[in-house]
């Protein structure tokens, strides 16, 4: 029976080629809009590292001074190095890691190749478990590397591509800031959308080229990149011979993310950090009332605003598009079934029940949502390829992946459905008799 409503559906559209076109056009600028938009979004908002995304907390605390204090602030977005540090050295956490992005030159062997700069990461050696970051050869560094200050690197696929053609690096030295260091690993291609670990940085740019020891930049005097928040005076930062990055200096300007495997363990380390943060204003450190936070990675990217408020407001425009391009369609639909009431008439005349009719023509409904639904994949394609090439930092990922592609199936189908409710509806409840005494 459904393919006979089907070929039913094929035959009125030859019937009634411009007013079918009409509908298949107006379905599918809807949802291409609204696809373009919701496929943006997705990519934005989706979970970065959905694995264990419930197990890696950014901890905040509030170590400023009482100046411009208001009850209620947000804490500080980063830590400062002492605090930083003091709760890497406690280890309360099942992993940690400590981290600033930095910039470093390398200066390559290849005499075709020029020094050039590459984005960096200053962090500890739990930062490659903790992010699950894949590695194609080698290892990560040791927390003995760590202590150790060794001069060892990881680089990105990327950059190994660049330097040395591919293949295993390790164990061949790269130069960096004027300083050997040794490839112990090579990462495999990889890449989180957004980059949630550092959203000081680019949030939807490519990974680090290279990845160092936190206290081996710290030891060859390496710049780390990123905001910093300082509340001390000059003198402050003076009396430690790396300024506003000494261990002393009022300055946050890290980040800090710990994993932990239950929610029993979230709940000890919430109350780990009120004890430190009341350690330290009893010690005279900190002199705010204690305000602590730790985020999740979805709850630390919603602090953040991680999705553009433009592309909110677009989405909502798109869907409204949409609600509009089916409300014309339903009166287009209307418009079709009722001029066709003398063929229903005699259809109820020999026996075709309103609930036979009501089917026949919310099919057809359906069969003109996948008609439009294609043509809108069609629009929704031209859109995201418009959106790469905006110079915005997210607009390379804008693909249609196969998720996106079935929902827009889906919601040409269900949109079209509910568009043929009330033309189906009323095509069923016309009467027979009347219609047989018009012919």
């Amino acid at each position: 029976m459904l393919a006979y409503y089907v070929s039913l559906a094929i035959r009125s559209f030859k019937r009634n080629k411009v007013l079918t076109a009409l509908m298949v056009l107006a379905i599918a600028l809807g949802i291409g809009a609204s696809m373009t938009t919701l496929t943006v979004f997705h990519v934005l908002s989706g979970n970065p590292i959905p694995q264990k995304s419930e197990r890696l907390f950014y901890p905040r605390i509030d170590p400023e001074s009482k100046r411009g204090y208001q009850p209620g602030n947000d804490p500080q977005s980063q830590m400062t190095r002492f605090d930083a540090e003091a709760l890497l050295r406690e280890k309360r956490g099942d992993r940690q890691a400590i981290m600033t992005a930095g910039a470093v030159a390398i200066e390559p062997d290849r005499n075709d190749l020029a020094p050039f700069i590459a984005n960096a990461r200053f962090t500890g050696a739990d930062f490659f478990p903790m992010f699950d970051v894949p590695l194609a050869y080698g290892q990560a560094w040791t927390r003995g590397d760590d202590e150790a200050r060794a001069r060892v690197a990881v680089i990105s696929s990327e950059l190994n591509e660049k330097l040395f053609g591919g293949g295993n690096s390790v164990g061949k030295t790269i130069r960096l800031e004027q300083n050997a260091f040794k490839i112990i690993g090579v990462l495999k291609p990889w890449r989180l959308k957004p980059k949630f670990y550092d959203l000081t940085q680019s949030r939807f740019g490519s990974e680090e080229q290279v990845f160092i020891p936190f206290w081996t930049s710290r030891a060859l005097d390496m710049s780390p990149n990123g905001n910093m928040n300082c509340w001390g005076g000059s003198d402050d930062q003076d009396q430690d011979k790396e300024g506003q990055y000494g261990l002393n200096a009022k300055c946050a300007w890290l980040q800090y993310w710990v994993e932990l495997d239950s929610p029993a363990k979230a709940t000890a380390y919430l109350q780990y950090l009120k004890n430190y943060s009341d350690q330290q204003r009893a010690a005279g450190r900190f002199e705010r009332p204690t305000n602590v936070r730790l985020d999740d990675v979805m709850g630390w990217m919603d602090e953040n605003g991680v999705v553009p408020q433009d592309v909110r407001l677009q989405g909502w425009l798109a869907f409204g598009f949409l609600f509009v391009c089916l409300v014309n369609t339903i009166g287009l639909l209307l418009a079709k079934f009722l001029r066709r009431s003398s063929e229903i008439g005699v259809r109820r005349a020999l026996g075709a029940t309103k609930r036979a009719i009501f089917v026949q023509y919310l099919i057809e409904a359906g069969v003109i949502g996948l008609a439009g639904g294609a043509l809108g994949l069609c629009f929704a394609l031209l859109g995201l390829w418009a959106v790469r090439q905006q110079p915005t930092d997210y607009a390379e990922l804008a693909h249609l992946n196969s998720t996106m592609l079935l929902t827009a199936v889906g919601l040409s189908l269900v949109a079209s459905l509910v568009a043929g409710l009330l033309p189906a509806w009323r095509a069923c409840q016309i009467a027979p008799a009347i219609q047989l005494k018009s012919q």
